[in-house]
């Protein structure tokens, strides 16, 4: 399995996936990280300037966990058998760790488009358990 973080800066997670260019891919072998690399997308190759009708650089993941995306994004991946996760943790490594382990908390598309729209996003920068957010597993 592959999931990719979107990491505009490299070390956090990513609020706006649409126009990030930057994403570790980590190769996954039985809820255990095999490799982690860094994708650098070109600017004509992020999801804001693609077309859906156009093979992509991350066509061949199966998770992409990000700080926030817009409902169209959502749907585009989703559609292509993608599991979109929006979560408030802003650390890469513990994102993947705490998905893996099926502590990942998500936050809901509504409050995704409201950050979206409002840039706004609290940041945890410690991997625990958030009881009051809904909890996700591997798939």
């Amino acid at each position: 399995m592959k999931i990719a973080v979107a990491s505009q800066n490299k070390s956090s997670v990513t609020d706006h996936t649409g126009k990030c260019r930057k994403f570790w891919i980590y190769d996954i072998n039985s809820s255990e990280i095999v490799s982690k690399e860094l994708l650098e997308l070109s600017e004509e190759q992020s999801f804001h300037n693609t077309s859906r009708h156009h093979p992509h650089p991350l066509d061949g993941i199966q998770v992409l966990i990000s700080g926030g995306m817009g409902n169209g994004l959502i749907r585009r991946l989703e559609t292509q058998g993608i599991e979109v996760i929006i979560t408030p943790e802003s650390e890469v490594d513990c994102a993947v760790n705490a998905y893996l382990n099926g502590s990942l908390v998500r936050e809901t598309s509504e409050s995704c488009e409201h950050k979206h729209e409002h840039h706004h996003r609290h940041n945890h920068h410690h991997c625990h358990k958030h009881a009051h957010k809904e909890k996700i597993g591997v798939g």
